[in-house]
């Protein structure tokens, strides 16, 4: 495998932005195919470096032949804030093309896919949820799933406020991703999903609503998984292990 990282003009933000990139090393360049790509979001007090940093993540790739894109979102909620930068559409949009301008990636739907724990937790689901046609599938551990319920009850800032403006505003821009799940439940082939969370963990009832409404909606290739642990390294460490598995296991 081969680790860069990669510094790059964001049209979209107007700024200089960064992601590192796990991808294959073949020996001979002319034999490369385009690789399947996985797009692993970082949390919201964590930056573009924090998975290599933290995790094994180079080394449990090394089986799947997979390239691995890990974005900088800042602390923008992989979202087109209403007062500050579109980080949804850097994500969903700019970031992909640019990726396959520069890196040997698939641009196939079945080749394509997201995970990301908390806030990128978020982000990936969404990225799969709200554009079926391009994604797979999609893993959010320990993810921020409840987000109206998040915006009103755990972090009721002047900063998701700048965000997300108000529970009528994410509906209306489809934000959250209980309405997402059950649109994309209608399309012709719904991306596969899994949601991992520990028991202890603070987030753990948002997960729980959000993995009742996807059973609830009886939603197609839907698997919830949980352990002991919190909002930890070492538990994001374990089940990123599994969410590989899950969307790249032939």
């Amino acid at each position: 495998m081969a680790f860069l990282t990669c510094h790059f003009k964001s049209d979209v933000l107007g700024k200089a932005c960064a992601m590192n990139v796990i991808i294959p090393q073949k020996p001979s360049r002319k034999d490369c195919p385009p690789y399947p790509v996985l797009y692993l979001l970082h949390g919201l007090s964590d930056d573009y470096s924090i998975w290599s940093r933290l995790t094994s993540i180079e080394r449990y790739a090394w089986d799947y032949e997979v390239a691995i894109v890990m974005p900088d979102g800042e602390r923008g909620f992989y979202t087109d804030a209403q007062v500050g930068f579109k980080y949804w559409t850097m994500l969903s949009q700019e970031l992909p093309e640019i990726v396959a301008n520069i890196f040997p990636i698939s641009r196939k739907r079945e080749d394509t896919f997201a995970a990301g724990l908390s806030m990128g937790g978020y982000g990936a689901l969404k990225l799969a949820l709200k554009q079926p046609d391009k994604f797979a599938g999609a893993v959010g551990i320990s993810t921020v799933a409840d987000i109206k319920d998040w915006f009103t009850n755990v972090r009721a800032t002047p900063e998701m406020t700048n965000i997300f403006g108000s529970n009528e505003i994410i509906d209306r821009e489809g934000n959250d991703l209980f309405a997402l799940a059950e649109s994309a439940k209608e399309t012709a082939n719904p991306p596969k999903i899994m949601t991992i969370c520990g028991t202890e963990d603070f987030l753990y009832q948002n997960n729980q609503n959000l993995r009742n409404h996807f059973l609830k909606i009886g939603y197609p290739g839907y698997e919830y998984r949980e352990g002991p642990g919190v909002h930890t390294w070492s538990f994001w460490d374990q089940w990123i292990q599994v969410a590989l598995k899950f969307l790249l296991e032939k």
